[in-house]
C-alpha cells in the first residue's frame, strides 16, 4: 500500500466533516431567513428580499423598521449567543472530561442571573456612571467574572482537578441560585416582574448596540480558542496522556475557564439565563464530526446557533401574539433532545 492510499480513510474522514459542516451553515441559514419572516406583522420570502434590497432607508419604512429594527438584531443575537454558549459548553466538557458540564454547571449562569437582578434591585441606588440600559449587563457581567474566580481559587486549593472544579462550580450554582430567590423575595412586584422576565431569556430586547457588544467579545475570544485547538484535542486523550505529550493541563484548565466566563458573560449579559444550549450543542457537535476539535470547536458554535434560532422560531409560531421566551423554549425542548442525543451516540 502506497503513502496515496494509507492517507485516503484520513481524507475521507475529513471530507465527511466538512461536509457536515457546510450541511449545518446550509440549515442555519434556512432556519435564519425562517426566524426574519416570521412575526407577528408576517413578512413573505419576497418582501423580505425586497426590504433587505432596499436597506434601512427604503420606501416602505414599516417593513425596514420591522426588518431592519427588530427581527435582524434579534436573528443576529441568537447566532451569537447560540455560538457562544456552544463553544462555552464543548470547551468546558472537554476540560472537566464530563459530558454534564456546561455554562450552568459551574454557576455562571446562575451568577449571571443574581448580578442581572441585583442590578435591577439596587442600580439606581448605587450611582453607578452607567446608561440604565447597560447597568443590568454590567451587574451580569460582573458577577459571571466572580464567580469564575471563585471557582477557581476553591478548585486551585485542593489541587484544581476537574473533579474538584465541578464540586466548586456546583457549590457556586446552588449559592448564586439562593441569592437569586433571596433578591425575588426583597423585591417589590413590579421589580420582580422584571427580574423574573429577565431569567426567562428572550431576544426581544436585542438591538445592534447589544449585539456589537456580545459579537465583539465572543470575536476576541475566538483566537485564544483557535490556539488551544490541538491542546484541547489532546485533552480528550486523557489527562495522563496529555501530559505524557508536555501538555501543562492546569494552565490549559485556567485559560479556557476564563474564556468560557467571558463567551457565557456575553450571551447571557443582554439576553438573560438560556438553558441547555451549552449542554446539547457539544453532543450535538462530537456526534457530526469527532472529537478533533479543529472541526468540533466550529460545529458546536453552529450547532448552538441552529438550536436557538429554531427555538426562537418555535416561539415565534406558538405564540403568534408575542414570542414565547427562547429560554422557556430550550427548557422545555432540552431534555428530550438531550436524550436524543445521548440515544444516538456509543460514548458520551
Amino acid at each position: 500500500m502506497n503513502a496515496t492510499d494509507r492517507t485516503l480513510p484520513w481524507r475521507a474522514r475529513v471530507g465527511q466533516r466538512g461536509v457536515a459542516l457546510v450541511a449545518a451553515l446550509l440549515i442555519l441559514a434556512i432556519f435564519c431567513l425562517l426566524d426574519l419572516m416570521i412575526g407577528p406583522s408576517g413578512m413573505g420570502a419576497g418582501e423580505l428580499w425586497r426590504t433587505f434590497r432596499a436597506g434601512p432607508g427604503g420606501e416602505d419604512r414599516a417593513a425596514a423598521a420591522i426588518l431592519f429594527q427588530i427581527r435582524l438584531p434579534q436573528t443576529t443575537m441568537a447566532l451569537i449567543v447560540g455560538a457562544a454558549l456552544g463553544l462555552a459548553g464543548l470547551m468546558m466538557q472537554t476540560i472537566l472530561a464530563n459530558p454534564l458540564a456546561s455554562p450552568f454547571t459551574l454557576g455562571f449562569s446562575a451568577a449571571a442571573g443574581f448580578g442581572a437582578a441585583a442590578s435591577i434591585l439596587f442600580g439606581a441606588a448605587l450611582g453607578l456612571p452607567l446608561p440604565g440600559h447597560l447597568l443590568t449587563p454590567a451587574g451580569a457581567f460582573a458577577a459571571t467574572l466572580a464567580a469564575t474566580l471563585l471557582v477557581w481559587v476553591v478548585a486551585r486549593a485542593r489541587g484544581g482537578q476537574p473533579e474538584i472544579m465541578v464540586l466548586a462550580g456546583i457549590a457556586v450554582l446552588f449559592f448564586f441560585q439562593s441569592l437569586q430567590s433571596l433578591l425575588q423575595f426583597l423585591a417589590s412586584p413590579e421589580v420582580l416582574q422584571q427580574i423574573v422576565f429577565w431569567l426567562f431569556g428572550s431576544l426581544l430586547k436585542a438591538n445592534w448596540t447589544t449585539v456589537q457588544v456580545s459579537g465583539a467579545i465572543t470575536l476576541l475570544c475566538l483566537p485564544f480558542i483557535a490556539r488551544d485547538t490541538w491542546a484541547l484535542t489532546t485533552l480528550r486523550m486523557g489527562e495522563a496522556n496529555a501530559q505524557s505529550l508536555g501538555l501543562d493541563t492546569h494552565g490549559l484548565r485556567r485559560r479556557i475557564l476564563l474564556l468560557t466566563a467571558a463567551l457565557t458573560a456575553a450571551a447571557v449579559s443582554f439576553t438573560g439565563t438560556i438553558g441547555f444550549v451549552g449542554l446539547i450543542a457539544p453532543h450535538a457537535a462530537r456526534a457530526a464530526v469527532g472529537e478533533d476539535h479543529r472541526f468540533a470547536l466550529p460545529m458546536a458554535a453552529l450547532a448552538g446557533a441552529l438550536i436557538l434560532i429554531i427555538a426562537s422560531v418555535a416561539a415565534k409560531l406558538l405564540s403568534s401574539g408575542a414570542a414565547i421566551p427562547v429560554g422557556i423554549v430550550t427548557a422545555i425542548a432540552g431534555i428530550p433532545m438531550l436524550i436524543a442525543v445521548i440515544l444516538r451516540q456509543k460514548e458520551i
